[in-house]
């Protein structure tokens, strides 16, 4: 991985987990270049290897078995993984447009999206099919399906418009699946019909003639009926017509047809072919523009068009990788030309499958296994990931594309005399501040609006002020949710007293680098941050922003209240139900993060609860009468309790298997993978009254676990307590549980004031 000493040069931002990508960030992770930085841009976290999937959906896989985590991989390669959708190419700024965040600047950009079927081509289509493509959104679309199919009573009937090696796999693998899970149930498998439909007159048009008529014997042997020569025109609720003028009644349409490219690259001014494919030159860069590169389907090779099939995309992962480590070096890129024939393996629903290359063809369930070894083999290059060594931490200018950079390279880790203050430059900050927009409030009198030596606000008549703090180092490499993170954790307090969050001040630590790099790193994180306090009508007043060896960021945070309905930690009462808004478990996932442990979709699952704002849930306990409520985090669940019952004068009653946990948490628990925290917090287990008897309860070190923007643990009266989790839950809070109750104090003191129970 690069070492954090090492400033960042030059950015390589690669749009799409696709198959060359993934291999592209294997190859960078094995043999990284000093001060290239990579991002992956990614909507989904796991990307589906096409050439299991037609196995997946047969049954013979599992979902890990087919899927690369980006996450993890992205984690290894030391590269930025930021889960969001590109629409868009600023092509003058060099710079991606995304869904819902700031723009990423890049110097060197490759695009890997694959395509999705010309839905939009036929009347209906898009309304009444499902697109196969992308395939990295198929998983959510077979399982929908599959559950609508499962549950279907009566006859049903099956259409799949494309008669490629797509269409044709995909049919035979549905209709397998299907007929084996109805059979499971005692449910008759004859009730199943399958279509396959095509504007071609043959189908696998692009293989010969040895392989179609295997499959056309097939096809016809298992019941599956052939409408070629005609294509759809028209897709209605249930039915499809084509232009031959016949009419199919369906329950379900799958669409595999002629794909293409997504319609914002229509708005990039790049070369296009009429499929809205990139047009790219031998070296893998666009035709008209040198710092844009493209591959797998997305790309069509000038020179040396091919059909879109896996087998290119993952041929292309090693020379982009080159040409692109190449381009950051100031190289020029060398060409790459595709083999001219290509072996392909089609299966046929079971454990059997065609090979062929040109003329070449052979079949039989031993092709199925030598299919399978290689299909293993791919993926795992990128699920066993070694252990790496950190490069030493030495500047190395050999990515600088000129004498100014090589300059600022060597001056951003050297030198750094601190005597400043240790402060990021004005003018860097101005830029990124400047294109801010916090909220603006009539009772702030020196702000952001109007810099100052500290800001001023007037405080209403009658409200009592709340003050608090947080402060932490970044534990994800996307700054921009890093942002929101950190203000959503900062709020937390004020959110938990029942406070209104009024004004925060920003501490941040940014790594030093050339200006145009951290100037990026300040904005995406402030940006993310100025999200969520102006979300929670909390304006940015001020801060102060300094160098240092990890992007960190606190935020100082003011509140209102009236004096008389604050929520404090001393107001439980006995009898009372404990409430807890969010699961735990964020500590030991991101300590499974950082040691490649963690699936992405844990790390997913946890950061959507980390964003979520407690204002709601604040607002909601405060209705039901609450008067004792914190937020859980550095101290874990039972350290926040332990603080509530000591003032309280009470003890409670914990239960274990009530506590909500986070997908993944326990089994990276179990696996003794820990936050560096818990062994602090473990300490706190002379609060718990019978722990002998819970210690090795799965859920046991997870009452221990820090938390990052923890949900509110809270008491409520025991008679409103099932119709305030019903209400938060229909706010947004699903997992709000009922975790125990509040019990009189012992005779003997607050020495154990828990108990826990199952």
């Amino acid at each position: 991985m690069q070492a954090p000493d090492q400033p960042v040069l030059r950015d390589i931002v690669l749009i799409g987990g696709g198959h060359s990508h993934v291999g592209v960030l294997k190859r960078f992770a094995m043999k990284p270049v000093p001060g290239v930085r990579l991002t992956l841009i990614c909507r989904d976290t796991h990307t589906p290897y096409s050439g299991m999937l037609p196995g997946y959906v047969a049954g013979h896989y599992s979902y890990d078995e087919v899927h690369i985590d980006l996450s993890r991989l992205a984690e290894f390669a030391g590269a930025r993984f930021y889960r969001t959708e590109a629409i868009g190419l600023d092509r003058h700024n060099k710079r991606v447009i995304c869904k819902g965040r700031p723009d990423v600047p890049y110097d060197t950009l490759s695009i890997n999206i694959g395509s999705s079927p010309r839905v939009n081509e036929v009347e209906g289509a898009s309304r009444y099919s499902v697109p196969v493509k992308p395939i990295t959104g198929f998983n959510n679309r077979w399982l929908a399906l599959l559950s609508r199919i499962e549950n279907h009573d009566g006859p049903l009937t099956v259409a799949v418009v494309g008669a490629g090696a797509g269409g044709v796999e995909l049919t035979l693998a549905m209709q397998y699946r299907l007929k084996n899970e109805l059979a499971q149930r005692g449910r008759d498998p004859g009730q199943l019909h399958f279509h396959l439909l095509d504007a071609a007159s043959e189908i696998l048009p692009t293989h010969n003639r040895k392989v179609q008529d295997v499959f056309r014997r097939t096809l016809t042997e298992r019941g599956v009926k052939l409408h070629l020569g005609s294509p759809v025109q028209k897709v209605s609720e249930g039915v499809l017509q084509t232009a031959g003028g016949e009419s199919l009644q369906a329950d379900e349409v799958l669409w595999v047809t002629k794909a293409g490219g997504p319609a914002w690259l229509k708005d990039t001014g790049l070369a296009l072919d009429e499929g809205l494919f990139l047009r790219v030159r031998d070296t893998l860069q666009a035709e008209n523009d040198d710092d844009i590169y493209a591959a797998g389907d997305i790309a069509n090779m000038i020179n040396h068009p091919r059909e879109k099939a896996g087998v290119f995309a993952v041929r292309q992962g090693p020379p982009l990788a080159d040409n692109l480590k190449r381009s950051a070096l100031g190289k020029a890129p060398r060409d790459f030309h595709p083999q001219k024939s290509w072996l392909a393996l089609i299966t046929t629903g079971d454990k059997f499958a065609v090979a062929s290359r040109s003329d070449r063809f052979f079949q039989g369930a031993l092709v199925w296994r030598w299919k399978d070894w290689i299909d293993r083999r791919f993926m795992k290059k990128f699920t066993d990931l070694p252990a790496m060594e950190e490069s030493a931490n030495l500047p190395d200018t050999s990515a600088a594309q000129n004498p100014e950079e090589a300059s600022q390279a060597i001056s951003a880790v050297a030198m750094r005399c601190g005597g400043c203050g240790a402060k990021v430059g004005s003018t860097v900050l101005s830029r990124a501040l400047g294109e801010l927009r916090p909220i603006e409030r009539d009772d702030i009198l020196v702000g952001l609006h109007a810099p100052d030596d500290a800001a001023v606000l007037q405080v209403p008549p009658g409200k009592a002020v709340v003050h608090t703090v947080d402060f932490f180092r970044s534990f994800i490499d996307d700054p921009y949710t890093f942002g929101r993170v950190a203000a959503n954790h900062s709020l937390g307090d004020v959110f938990a007293m029942g406070a209104e969050a009024q004004s925060a001040t920003a501490v941040a630590t940014v790594p030093y680098g050339i200006e145009s790099k951290v100037e990026d790193v300040v904005y995406q994180m402030m940006s993310g941050a100025v999200e969520v306090l102006n979300e929670a009508g909390c304006a940015l007043v001020g801060g102060h922003t300094g160098e240092g060896r990890e992007l960190a960021l606190g935020f100082a945070v003011n509140g209102l209240i009236d004096p008389d309905e604050v929520m404090s930690k001393g107001g439980l009462r006995a009898g009372d139900a404990l409430i807890l808004t969010k699961p735990v478990g964020t500590g030991t996932l991101f300590a499974a993060h950082a040691r490649l442990a963690a699936k992405g979709r844990w790390i997913d699952s946890a950061l959507a609860s980390m964003i979520q704002s407690n204002k709601k849930a604040a607002d909601c306990l405060r209705y039901f009468g609450s008067r004792a409520c914190t937020d859980v985090t550095g101290f874990g669940l039972l350290g926040h309790l332990v603080e509530m019952t000591r003032p309280s004068g009470v003890d409670a009653e914990l239960d274990l298997s009530a506590i909500p946990i986070l997908p993944g948490a326990e089994e990276t628990a179990a696996e003794g993978i820990l936050s560096s925290l818990q062994p602090a917090n473990v300490r706190l287990r002379r609060g718990i009254r019978n722990q002998e008897k819970w210690v090795k309860h799965p859920r046991y070190p997870l009452i221990f676990d820090p938390q990052t923007a923890g949900g509110l643990l809270a008491s409520v009266a025991a008679d409103k307590a099932e119709a305030c989790v019903r209400e938060l839950k229909a706010l947004g809070y699903p997992h709000t549980t009922i975790i125990g109750r509040i019990t009189p104090q012992d005779e003997t003191g607050p020495i154990e004031p828990i108990t826990l129970r199952d």
